[in-house]
């Protein structure tokens, strides 16, 4: 799988039917575009509550919304703005590092991410003044 260095939205193959149900899988190096490292799932964010608020130096990220709907505004270190929402379990969106982002999340939604690297707190950039000096 191509590794970019832009947010995309990646489309994971969805099998089955709705008389059965669905399944998708994602796998490391294939659909994915890293090596998973870690997985970990937020839920019972309250709709009200904005998440994220944040970068990270060298994490790259893959996530999901496994139900409800999750909207990311993110911003790269140049400014670019985009707009990704997430409202079906086999479509999911690739942040690569260096990529400032904000969540909102509807009522029950759950997010489910797929990452490169193990929890490094030094790897967070938490300040957005910080963030914005990567340009230079």
């Amino acid at each position: 799988m191509d590794r970019t260095n832009k947010p995309k939205i990646i489309e994971l193959p969805k099998i089955g039917s709705s008389i059965l149900g669905y399944i998708t899988v994602a796998e490391e190096n294939r659909n994915i575009p890293f090596d998973i490292k870690r997985v970990y799932w937020t839920y019972f964010t309250p709709q009200d509550v904005h998440r994220g608020g944040h970068a990270h130096k060298d994490l790259e990220q893959v996530i999901f919304a496994l139900s409800g709907t999750i909207e990311f505004n993110i911003e790269d270190i140049y400014g670019n703005k985009s707009t990704f929402i997430l409202d079906s379990p086999e479509k999911g969106l690739y942040i690569p590092s260096k990529i400032w982002r904000d969540i909102k999340f509807s009522h029950n939604a759950v997010l489910l991410c797929l990452a490169s690297e193990l929890y490094i707190e030094q790897d967070y950039i938490r300040d957005y003044d910080e963030f914005k000096k990567l340009t230079k």
